[in-house]
């Protein structure tokens, strides 16, 4: 008997250190599923808080607009960002009798803080024979003489020729700022004669 007792007592003793060792003897440990974990990338959030909402980077943006003159409704609107001269009329009520309805270009594009003034049919006549005066005073760089080229300022004999020389190997400009690629004159000669060119 005393044998058999020494026995069992053996056994369970391995039993314990068996367990022990194995960890069984360490409680169990809880995890909240809707806590953060040590070293999670964060993005979950903890039970009962709202995720942070991402604003959406295709949100379209806006742009404020004053639309004036020959309109049933003058003031400042908020357009889409890609919204076009037209649509900012249709918001203002649609122009007019009186308008001059062809004197802006409806399809065109506006931006920020722009003013689009719809002129009455007289206005729109006074501008246009002011806006053929000034065209008419200026040196087109793609049909001027060499003495018409020589009354811009810092425009002498030899860029006259220089520019008539360019425009035989090159062609007609297509933009008053191709003017600087001609040696001798750039910007500085540009700013001076900008407002007096056209092509």
């Amino acid at each position: 008997m005393m044998k058999m007792t020494k026995i069992k007592s053996c056994i369970a003793g391995m039993i314990s250190i068996f367990l022990l060792t194995c960890g069984c003897g360490k409680p169990a440990a809880l995890y909240d599923s809707g806590q953060v974990q040590e070293g999670d990338s964060g993005t979950e959030t903890r039970e009962g808080e709202s995720r942070e909402e991402i604003p959406d980077a295709q949100e379209v943006m806006e742009i404020c607009v004053y639309v004036c003159g020959e309109v049933a409704a003058p003031g400042i609107y908020q357009m889409a960002a890609d919204a076009r001269i037209g649509d900012a009329l249709e918001a203002a009520g649609g122009m007019t009798e009186n308008a001059a309805d062809t004197w802006l270009n409806l399809a065109e594009h506006m931006k920020d803080g722009q003013k689009i003034e719809v002129p009455d049919r007289e206005r729109a006549e006074v501008l246009a024979k002011e806006a053929q005066q000034e065209e008419s005073s200026l040196v087109n760089l793609n049909t001027a003489t060499a003495e018409q080229l020589m009354s811009l300022t810092g425009v002498g004999q030899s860029k006259a020729e220089d520019i008539l020389n360019y425009r035989e190997q090159h062609g007609s400009f297509q933009t008053i700022e191709e003017l600087m690629q001609i040696p001798g004159i750039k910007e500085r000669v540009f700013e001076k004669i900008k407002d007096r060119i056209t092509v």
